[in-house]
């Protein structure tokens, strides 16, 4: 995969953090369950109700949520790419095995890229979406605040197995 890409910022949501932690703790709060339970859905809105993930490319990304009327809300993925300790590479657009996804949430496609940064790891979310209307809407319907709430989440958790 072509790991360079250029930001548009109409169709594209970047989201960067430190994390006062090595790189092997927030790619293991990435990309094991039991870790996505913890921090992937702000706490106020709901919980992680079922996560499985298969990194490699092809494999299955998916963290179902429980809101907090009750329902359940499916999110099915396929993992693009994933360079331990590098970048992970996901997307809605396609369900495992690069099968075409049919759905009717706004897709996205995240690429997660983490750098070393002193003692510490510089941790980078860019969600790139298909059209600028979908990244507005994306902006204005409480994802970009759930998607920033839940990466302060990560950090508390990433930092708590220090």
């Amino acid at each position: 995969m072509n790991t360079t890409f250029e930001i548009n910022p109409k169709t594209d949501i970047v989201l960067e953090r430190f994390i006062d932690a090595p790189k092997h703790l927030v790619w293991e709060a990435l990309t094991k369950p039991e870790h996505i339970k913890e921090w992937y859905m702000p706490r106020a809105w709901g919980a992680v109700s079922h996560c499985e993930m298969e990194v490699r490319p092809g494999g299955i990304f998916r963290i179902d949520i429980a809101v907090g009327d009750g329902r359940e809300v499916p999110n099915l993925g396929c993992v693009v790419e994933a360079i331990p300790m590098e970048r992970l590479v996901w997307t809605s657009m396609l369900f495992p095995g690069y099968r075409p996804a049919v759905f009717d949430d706004i897709p996205i496609t995240a690429v997660i890229t983490m750098e070393t940064e002193g003692t510490g790891t510089r941790y980078t979310f860019t969600a790139l979406h298909r059209n600028e209307a979908d990244c507005e809407q994306d902006k204005t319907s409480g994802w970009f605040e759930g998607m920033e709430i839940a990466l302060d989440q990560l950090v508390a958790h990433v930092q708590s197995l220090t």
